[in-house]
C-alpha cells in the first residue's frame, strides 16, 4: 500500500506523515516460514479450482457433518481460513500487524461481511444493528494495533457499506441514479444533512419501510465515521457490484461531505474504484473534480477489482455492453494510467489485487 502526495511516476522523495515506500524486494518472504509458504501456495492452487470455488459452502458443510465441526474448524483453521484471516483474537491479530509494519507495511482491518445482491433480504435491522458493533469494534481494534510509535492516523479499516444496509436497498437507488434525469432528492448534501441531524428522511422514490431502513442505514454509517474520526481511523469504503455502485458512491459522498472537510483535516472517508472497470478513469476524474469544488479532501483507494466473472454474467443477461476491461494485462494497463495521472495533491492508497 501507498500513501504519497506525489504523482506514483515521480521521483522518490522521503515519505511523510510516518508512511514508509512498498518494495518489491522480498522482504516479506522473510517473514514466513516454509510451512506458511506451502500453504500459501496450496490455498492459491485449490482457490483456483473451479469446483471448490463454485460449491465451497457445500463443501463446507459436508465437512462439519463428516468430521465434526470442531475437527472441521481445525482443517480450516490452518489452510484457507488461516491463510486470509488475521487472526481470532486481538493478541494474534497485533502479531500478523506487526509482522507487516516490521517491512514498512500498515495494516487495513476488515469485518468479514459479504451479501449478495440478490440473496434473501434481512427481515429486521437487528443483522445490520450487529455489524455495526463489529464495525464499532473494528475501529477500535484498528487503532489499538497502529504502530505506537508513528502517527496515530496511519491507523486504517475497512468499511464494507452493504453491511450496514441493505443490497436491495442500493440496488433501488442505484437504478433511480442512473435514470436519465436521476433523482433531484438523491443528493449527497441532503443525506448528509439527515446523518448529522438524525432527522427522517423521507424520498419519493422509496416506500416508506425502505425510506424508515434508509434512515436507520445513515445513522450506522454516520456513527462509525464519527467513531473512527475520534479514534483517528481512516475508513476505505469498499466498492462492491456495478449495479449497486452507483448508491455506495452516493453514500460515500455524504460521508465525505461531513468528514473530508478542511475543518476536519481530513480524508477520514475514501472511495474505492476498481480499474477492471472501462469508466473507473472517468469517474474519478469526475469525483475528483467534485471533491474540489466543494473544498473536501479526496481520498482514493484503487484495486484491480474482485467480481469480474459475476459483472460479465449481469450483463450478457441483460444483453448490456461488457463493463469490464477484456484481460488482465488491460486491467494493469488502466491501473497504471490512472494511478499516473492523478493530480499530485491527491492522496492515494494503491492496493492491487
Amino acid at each position: 500500500m501507498v500513501w504519497t502526495r506525489l504523482p506514483l511516476y515521480g521521483h522518490s522523495k522521503p515519505s511523510t506523515g510516518g508512511w514508509q515506500p512498498l518494495r518489491f524486494d522480498g522482504g516479506a518472504f522473510h517473514l514466513k516460514r516454509t510451512a506458511e509458504l506451502a500453504r500459501a501456495l496450496l490455498v492459491l492452487r485449490l482457490c483456483a479450482w473451479p469446483p471448490l470455488v463454485t460449491h465451497g459452502l457445500a463443501f463446507q458443510a459436508w465437512s462439519q457433518r463428516l468430521l465434526g465441526s470442531r475437527l472441521s474448524g481445525a482443517l480450516l483453521r490452518a489452510s484457507i481460513y488461516g491463510q486470509f484471516v488475521a487472526g481470532e483474537t486481538a493478541e494474534e491479530v497485533r502479531g500478523c500487524v506487526q509482522q507487516l509494519q516490521a517491512i514498512g507495511l500498515q495494516p487495513l482491518l476488515a469485518v468479514p461481511t459479504e451479501e449478495e445482491p440478490d440473496s434473501a433480504a434481512k427481515t429486521s435491522e437487528a443483522w445490520y444493528e450487529g455489524n455495526l458493533s463489529a464495525m464499532l469494534h473494528c475501529v477500535d481494534l484498528s487503532r489499538a494495533v497502529a504502530d505506537a510509535h508513528g502517527p496515530a492516523r496511519n491507523s486504517l479499516m475497512q468499511l464494507k457499506v452493504t453491511a450496514l444496509t441493505s443490497p436491495r436497498l442500493c440496488k433501488e437507488l442505484s437504478a433511480w441514479i442512473q435514470r436519465p434525469r436521476g433523482s433531484s432528492e438523491l443528493r449527497p448534501e441532503r443525506l448528509a444533512e439527515a446523518m448529522e441531524s438524525g432527522r427522517n428522511l423521507q424520498l419519493s422514490c422509496l416506500s416508506t419501510e425502505q425510506n424508515q431502513h434508509l434512515q436507520a442505514s445513515l445513522s450506522r454509517l454516520h456513527r462509525v465515521a464519527q467513531h473512527a474520526r475520534a479514534q483517528d481511523v481512516r475508513l476505505l469504503v469498499d466498492a462492491e457490484y456495478t449495479f449497486i455502485n452507483p448508491a455506495l458512491s452516493l453514500l460515500v459522498a455524504a460521508l465525505a461531505m461531513r468528514w473530508n472537510s478542511s475543518e476536519e483535516e481530513g480524508p477520514w472517508v475514501w472511495n474505492t474504484y476498481q480499474a477492471y472497470l472501462k469508466d473507473t478513469h472517468e469517474r474519478l476524474e469526475r469525483d475528483a473534480k467534485a471533491a474540489h469544488e466543494a473544498g473536501l479532501a479526496f481520498g482514493v483507494k484503487l484495486v484491480r477489482g474482485a467480481y469480474l466473472d459475476k459483472e460479465r454474467s449481469v450483463t450478457q443477461l441483460h444483453g448490456k455492453e461488457d463493463c469490464t476491461q477484456p484481460d488482465y494485462e488491460a486491467t494493469s494497463r488502466r491501473c497504471d494510467v490512472t494511478i499516473t495521472l492523478l493530480t499530485p495533491l491527491t492522496k492515494i492508497s494503491h492496493k492491487s489485487k
